[in-house]
């Protein structure tokens, strides 16, 4: 394995290095742990705790504590973990900040909220489960679909102010039909105090805004607290702290995923210029974390791209943090053909799977494993996270092995429904009869023989 220079990317080559150790290297690189802290972090938690817990057990005490002790346990780590004097007064963005914030809000923002709102309800409503029947002699069988009554929806606000992730999350949520919507987001600049978040909770309907983040606000959600009702499922991103929040919550409410760094690979081959792909692989590796893998069978190829990365860092507002997630999380591949471009695709299961060639349609259906995939040179990874209407919530760190991206169908429940008169029951009465004598529930069996009339 060798590494650019300047870059310090990892460069892996299929035809002279350990593809397989060097894959193993590149997942266990995608999928941090749960227990890994940098020395400021470890610190900030004796400061917060008194002890150098892991993010693990951090999570653990504050989910009980807030299970025990309500509202003030979740200022109480407002406080001490977000420096934020909240009551139980300001917890809550009032509806006439919100009115107010969409009002005052720069017009060009209302009309792409407005626009992309509907891009995204117009695809959910076309992929929206409908309920089936089925018809049988003497009856017949349904599957109904209910939407759940309450979701809460969890909104990033450290580094950066983020809308779209409320449109990504709460458009589908309403598409489904879920009555209560409550938008949670930390108590910073970027988080519930942003004008422009608000704005877009105003457009969307949405009037139930949180002024709480992490850890705590996921509890809060999870198991209600004074002024927070409960919620059926938990969705949308969050640093790791909300990531194995959900985890922990899980099974008291229904959670979308438990989400790592975002990712992409992109497949390019002659046909795709360098700069598209030098911006492709940058856009994620902006995230901070983010895991960005290059993937070509044309050494000459990935050498172009590598080198415009290294020229095009320096022209983009987040290029330092974005070089840091390259070299930390990022890797070039060079592949022996197509097929085994493929194959490793499959192996790393990523998050968004770019396929910049000539032939990407072709590329797609021999690729299993992806949470999204953007077809051509003109599809970026930027169409589906802003705009396009599939949600950008989508697995992460491999799950996209067995796991699927937000949508509508997340948000409805499903129960079925069977009715059968007697000529439809003794239809299958013979089978009941036999698989329960065999499984020794005799009374199962007697519930249908009594009804035989015998």
């Amino acid at each position: 394995m060798s590494q650019n220079p300047s870059l310090n990317i990892l460069r892996i080559d299929s035809r002279k290095d350990d593809i397989r150790r060097a894959m193993d290297e590149l997942r266990g690189r995608l999928s941090p742990r749960g227990n890994v802290v940098s020395q400021a972090g470890r610190q900030r938690t004796i400061e917060i705790f008194g002890e150098p817990l892991s993010p693990a057990q951090v999570v653990e005490r504050i989910c009980a504590d807030v299970a025990e002790k309500g509202l003030s346990a979740v200022l109480d780590y407002s406080a001490r973990i977000d420096r934020a004097e909240l009551t139980p007064e300001t917890l809550r963005v009032g509806r006439d900040e919100l009115a107010k914030a969409h009002a005052e809000a720069d017009p060009e923002l209302i009309e792409a909220v407005r626009s992309v709102a509907a891009r995204i309800r117009n695809f959910q409503e076309a992929i929206l489960h409908r309920d089936v029947r089925v018809e049988r002699p003497g009856g017949y069988l349904a599957q109904r679909y209910r939407p759940l009554r309450r979701a809460g929806l969890c909104v990033p606000g450290g580094a950066a102010a983020y809308p779209s992730s409320v449109l990504m999350n709460a458009v589908p949520a309403q598409v489904a039909g879920v009555e209560q919507l409550a938008v949670v987001a930390p108590p910073t600049a970027f988080g519930a105090y942003n004008a422009d978040l608000l704005a877009t909770c105003h457009e969307l309907g949405i009037d139930e805004v949180y002024r709480m983040g992490g850890a705590q606000a996921v509890a809060a959600l999870a198991y209600g607290v004074e002024g927070v009702p409960r919620v059926d499922k938990i969705v949308g991103p969050g640093n790791l702290f909300v990531a194995l929040a959900k985890r922990q919550v899980y099974g008291e409410v229904d959670i979308d995923s438990i989400a790592g760094p975002s990712e992409v690979v992109v497949i390019v081959d002659e046909s795709t210029r360098a700069e598209y792909t030098a911006y492709d692989i940058m856009a994620q590796a902006e995230h901070a974390p983010g895991a960005s893998i290059l993937i070509g069978w044309n050494a000459a190829v990935l050498d172009a791209a590598v080198a415009e990365i290294e020229r095009l860092l320096s022209q983009v507002e987040r290029g330092e943090l974005a070089r840091q997630s390259l070299e930390d999380f990022g890797a070039v591949i060079l592949a022996r053909d197509e097929e085994e471009a493929c194959r490793l695709t499959d192996e790393i299961a990523p998050e968004h799977l770019h396929i910049a060639t000539a032939n990407a349609e072709e590329l797609a259906d021999r690729i299993r494993y992806a949470g999204a995939m953007f077809l051509g040179n003109y599809t970026p990874v930027a169409l589906g996270d802003y705009a396009a209407g599939p949600s950008h919530v989508l697995p992460t760190s491999g799950t996209a092995r067995f796991a699927s991206g937000l949508s509508c169908n997340d948000f409805l429940r499903t129960n079925s429904i069977l009715h059968f008169d007697r000529a439809g029951m003794m239809e299958m009465a013979r089978d009941v009869e036999i698989l329960a004598t065999k499984e020794g529930l005799t009374a199962h069996r007697a519930s249908v023989t009594a009804r035989k009339g015998i």
